[in-house]
């Protein structure tokens, strides 16, 4: 079976990696998936006309019902929809996406949710036949990276204090961007940390929007708080690493950020949990 495959594929986004995760397992079984960017068409018509000409396209596929899944209602062979957290955040407060959203879920053959919650939420806002909504969770393998030292890229962070391994990290992997805002974290965690220095709270995620990432950094410069600044040495030279299906996709331009420190530019994360230094055999 041959599938198009309609996402956003902005660099550096969770759609981005999920599409080509969700191609790769429909290419790992023996069909043909053709994955093409929302952006390059600007009505249903043209995507209509696109599986016409190609009648070799069996059926479609789309992640986010407002930004993709419009843009298979005219096309005459079944499709499948999957939720993003914008369909149900954002896109379900316009009345106008709103209607074509509903229009999308009841042509479409199928609906996927990530969880639960995001299935139940779709059948409060949106009028819908529950019974075409599934719940698939997702599912990413990975592997421990062994050219990491967690202890190394701490330090070379400059975390303020003697013994990093004592440290307590948490972890916000996220686009710098208005919509996942990291900032709301800022002022309660810095309390937090003002209080027990072992508490540290690393930001790591590609800059995808400029303006908001220069915020970014002068809210947490101005606050006394780690904020990107030159390129560490050592093993944290490196780019962070997603791997999906066992292979590395590598990031460029992440601003990793703690508070109580000096922070690092490029800098990558570990995929092991532990925080020894890990080295590859000579």
């Amino acid at each position: 079976m041959k599938l198009l495959f309609l996402a956003c594929l902005s660099p550096k986004t969770g759609n981005h990696t999920t599409a080509e995760r969700i191609r790769s397992h429909i290419e790992s079984a023996g069909h043909t998936c053709e994955l093409r960017d929302a952006a390059e068409f600007q009505s249903p018509a043209q995507v209509a006309n696109l599986i016409s000409s190609n009648p070799t396209f069996e059926g479609a596929l789309a992640i986010h019902l407002f930004k993709a899944g419009r843009l298979l209602l005219d096309i005459q062979v079944p499709f499948g929809v999957i939720f993003g957290g914008t369909d149900i955040n954002e896109d379900v407060k316009v009345e106008q996406k709103r209607v074509v959203m509903e229009q999308v879920l009841q042509k479409a053959r199928f609906a996927v949710a990530f969880t639960d919650k995001l299935k139940e939420e779709a059948e409060l806002y949106l009028l819908s036949q529950s019974s075409r909504i599934y719940v698939q969770p997702q599912g990413i393998q990975t592997e421990v990276s062994e050219q990491f030292c967690w202890s190394e890229f701490l330090r070379s962070s400059d975390a303020s204090i003697e013994h990093v391994d004592e440290l307590r990290v948490f972890l916000l992997v996220c686009g710098l961007r208005r919509v996942k805002d990291p900032l709301y974290l800022v002022e309660v965690f810095g309390e937090w940390h003002y209080e027990n220095p072992l508490n540290v709270l690393v930001i790591i995620g590609p800059k995808i929007d400029p303006v908001f990432s220069v915020e970014v950094e002068a809210v947490v410069k101005s606050r006394g708080l780690l904020g990107p600044g030159e390129e560490p040495t050592g093993a944290s030279r490196c780019h962070e690493m997603v791997l999906r299906r066992g292979k590395q996709l590598r990031l460029r331009g992440h601003v990793s950020s703690h508070f109580g420190g000096h922070g690092s530019r490029g800098t990558c994360v570990g995929q092991g949990h532990s925080r020894k230094c890990s080295r590859s055999p000579a």
